[in-house]
């Protein structure tokens, strides 16, 4: 799962948000567990000292420092080589089990698979899932200086997931979203 990013919009760390009784990089991590055989949270190296007891993490590795979402995929895939990940980002208070399960069935076979805006006509790079077999391509193409996970799914033709509930890929950046975030979770 994805928390290792600046919030420099949010103005505080979004993954230590709490908006369903703990913060929310333990409550996706927690959600993940039943459908995951390993969960870790991807942090940045100052943020790996502030995880709690009882969570595994991996540090963005140096090489990757500053490169974004794709810094938490390679560090994830170095520690872990020939596996497949699901990615996560702590942006998305609204996501929930039933969309995680129905999604997960679309996570088969060699293409990337990624929940899908029909809005924006974008994919959520931060919601998607990401078959070993193309971790080598999202390798060589941050070595030739392409950081964009979005990019390389528009690229592979991932698998679209259009969700049940399109709220619940509504990413909460900034203070007054996430005002607004609570406030409708509380009602």
């Amino acid at each position: 799962m994805a928390c290792g990013g600046q919030s420099s919009r949010m103005g505080t760390d979004k993954g230590l948000i709490n908006y369903h009784g703990l913060p929310q990089r333990y409550h996706l991590y927690r959600m993940l567990s039943g459908f995951c055989e390993e969960v870790f949270l991807s942090v940045s190296p100052a943020q790996s000292a502030n995880i709690a007891d009882g969570y595994r993490f991996i540090a963005d590795m140096p090489p990757y420092s500053g490169s974004g979402p794709i810094a938490a995929l390679l560090s994830a895939a170095d520690e872990h080589p020939c596996k497949s990940f699901l990615l996560i980002g702590t942006d998305y208070p609204f996501f929930n089990e039933k969309e995680l399960e129905a999604f997960t069935k679309t996570c088969t076979g060699l293409k990337p698979a990624a929940f899908y805006n029909p809005a924006t006509g974008f994919f959520e790079p931060l919601l998607a899932w990401y078959p070993a077999s193309s971790i080598a391509c999202i390798q060589q193409q941050w070595r030739n200086g392409a950081y964009s996970l979005r990019a390389f799914l528009r690229e592979q033709d991932a698998n679209p997931y259009i969700p049940e509930d399109i709220n619940c890929i509504r990413s909460v950046d900034d203070p007054s979203a996430r005002d607004e975030a609570l406030q409708k979770l509380q009602d």
